[in-house]
């Protein structure tokens, strides 16, 4: 959170499930990449609906790049928070930066960071080119912007203290 109380981050919620582990029972990899891709498609149909009705119509959010640093295993049952920030916005672009967050017993602990890259697109698929942000995604991204660095909390475990402690 920022100094004043408001998430400089928006919040997608998950539930490690056994499907989403391996033999060994730690998360395959490509599950944090769906988690960026899902933490994304909820943070339009919260915060800028009107961009869903733009893609199915014309506009494509083509992914240019993802990636993902793993710092910590997670297993089956492990409660994550994945934070979404903007680290970069330009005319037809938008960079995303992704802190995944283990939640345990009052504690977070950074377990990952990713990163992904979109760029605005419209047109057939023979002669898609680019085009501007939309100006509602563009407001609606304004709160979540990336700050010189990353917040203290996620650096190491820290306690949680609940509401009205």
């Amino acid at each position: 959170m920022s100094g004043d109380g408001i998430q400089d981050y928006y919040e997608y919620r998950h539930l490690v499930g056994f499907e989403e582990t391996n033999l060994v029972g730690n998360v395959y990899y490509v599950n944090y990449l769906r988690w960026q891709g899902r933490c994304r498609e909820m943070f339009l149909r919260e915060h800028a609906p009107e961009v869903i009705a733009d893609v199915q119509a014309d506009l494509k959010l083509f992914t240019l790049k993802v990636d993902c640093e793993f710092l910590s295993e997670i297993t089956a049952f492990d409660e994550l928070s994945i934070r979404m920030r903007l680290e970069d916005l330009t005319q037809t672009q938008i960079e995303f930066a992704f802190d995944y967050v283990r939640l345990r017993e009052g504690l977070e602990d950074l377990v990952a960071r990713g990163r992904q890259r979109v760029a605005c697109m419209r047109g057939p698929n023979t002669d898609t080119r680019p085009t501007p942000v939309p100006e509602p995604l563009r407001r609606a991204l304004s709160r979540y912007t990336l700050r010189s660095t990353r917040p203290a909390a996620v650096q190491a475990p820290t306690r949680v203290l609940a509401a009205g402690s």
